[in-house]
């Protein structure tokens, strides 16, 4: 698009690759331009921490506040009761009250390391300019839990037509394919729309920010606000990123790519990223990091052997944010150590067996799935018979190996191909 914008955030939104489309550019842009604005996305609690799928939605809302607005976190408390059925093939599993609570402990920990919640921060009414404005932390359980079923039916859902929801893709593409949709999840969007009324009636929120393929719950969101409120609120999407190789963001072949420590280890994160294909490399840059737009175009651009050093530059930088620098310098010298030196790094991902256990020792197979290295031993059978693996950097031939406690009287260094390590000592 040709539109020049007056207002920071959008020309970041820009100039970084953020912007899959707005219900309103100009609109937007003039309210950015005007004032501080509160926006908001929402994260339901299905698992213990959010993976880099939601990474980009995050550094949105990090430039947000960057930038002098207000950041809303919004956990989705109350929504994960139900589960958005936004183009899944089928019902999400439903989860306890307990299980979101502990869910939501566990994704909270990550916005700390990219918003500030600070409560001494300017309120929004005083930010001027590039002040950070206090990030708020959410959940819509809050007004959620407490509905009245037949009061929200008579207020809210005679704003909804079946036919106009029938029609968004998220639901079109599941009936299409003769896949079954409860009544539970088809009231997701109605949920989704009333938390943007809520943030607009209670916090002042102008905006809802998320992946493309939220298109349709956050239009409900603003058409609902307009019918009740008479307010004009927009929505704002980010493209839903596949590598260029064609596969979902936030995926690698041994599962999926945790933010959380306790889920998957800085090593094994900063690796992830080392791993970048080279045609991503400068668009991950830009998305991911904070570095100036021409140094990603020039980091990005580089060609053989030079563009290792950019993935580096890249591994480090997305891992400060999440990590901390301190995690970042760590596990780059290992990797350093482990594949120019070819020794054992101390970061390394690390599987501790118990003597007791072991008497009678254990088979390399079942060492190599429980380091992680490979998924079942059928897994683990193939990759040594495809010359894959290595022990302490010796190439794996016997599949039939048996590892004894008086082998682990040093830490064994286990390799899958050429990228991906593990130690196994006896504690």
């Amino acid at each position: 698009m040709t539109y020049h914008p007056k207002s920071d955030f959008i020309r970041v939104m820009m100039e970084r690759g953020f912007l899959a489309d707005c219900t309103d550019y100009q609109g937007l842009d003039e309210a950015f331009a005007a004032g501080v604005v509160p926006a908001y996305i929402g994260f339901d609690a299905t698992a213990k921490s959010l993976h880099v799928g939601s990474l980009i939605q995050i550094m949105m809302l990090r430039w947000l506040q960057k930038t002098g607005h207000q950041p809303i976190t919004l956990m989705g408390g109350g929504t994960t009761k139900v589960g958005d059925p936004s183009f899944r093939a089928d019902e999400r599993p439903l989860l306890t009250p307990a299980q979101i609570d502990d869910n939501i402990a566990g994704i909270k920990q990550v916005f700390s390391k990219y918003l500030d919640y600070s409560a001494d921060a300017p309120s929004s009414s005083e930010a001027v300019g590039p002040v950070k404005a206090p990030a708020l932390m959410l959940n819509n359980a809050e007004w959620l839990d407490g509905l009245n079923y037949l009061d929200f039916l008579r207020d809210i859902g005679k704003h909804f037509s079946v036919n106009r929801m029938l029609s968004f893709e998220s639901v079109k593409s599941r009936l299409d394919r003769e896949q079954s949709l409860s009544f539970l999840e088809f009231n997701y969007m109605i949920l989704q729309a009333y938390d943007f009324l809520e943030l607009n009636r209670r916090y002042g929120c102008l905006l809802q920010m998320g992946g493309s393929d939220q298109w349709g719950n956050i239009v409900n969101g603003i058409d609902l606000t307009r019918r009740v409120l008479e307010n004009q609120i927009f929505g704002l999407t980010s493209p839903l990123l596949t590598t260029s190789d064609g596969k979902k963001m936030g995926k690698s072949l041994s599962g999926a790519i945790w933010l959380n420590d306790e889920m998957l280890s800085s090593y094994e994160f900063w690796q992830f990223w080392r791993n970048t294909t080279d045609a991503d490399v400068g668009r991950f840059l830009k998305l991911y990091t904070e570095l100036p737009v021409a140094e990603c175009d020039r980091l990005g651009a580089l060609e053989g052997v030079a563009i290792n050093y950019a993935k580096i530059i890249l591994a480090n930088e997305v891992t400060a944010l999440c990590h901390g620098r301190d995690a970042a310098e760590a596990a780059a010298a290992t990797a350093k150590e482990v594949f120019e030196k070819g020794g054992v790094g101390d970061d390394l991902p690390t599987l501790t067996l118990v003597a007791g256990d072991i008497s009678d020792g254990i088979s390399i197979v079942q060492l190599i799935v429980k380091s992680g290295l490979a998924g079942s031993g059928k897994e683990a059978k193939r990759l040594i018979s495809d010359g894959g693996a290595k022990m302490n950097d010796e190439p794996l031939t016997n599949g039939g190996l048996m590892i004894t406690t008086d082998m682990l009287a040093q830490p064994i260094k286990l390799s899958a191909g050429k990228k991906r390590h593990a130690l196994v000592t006896l504690g």
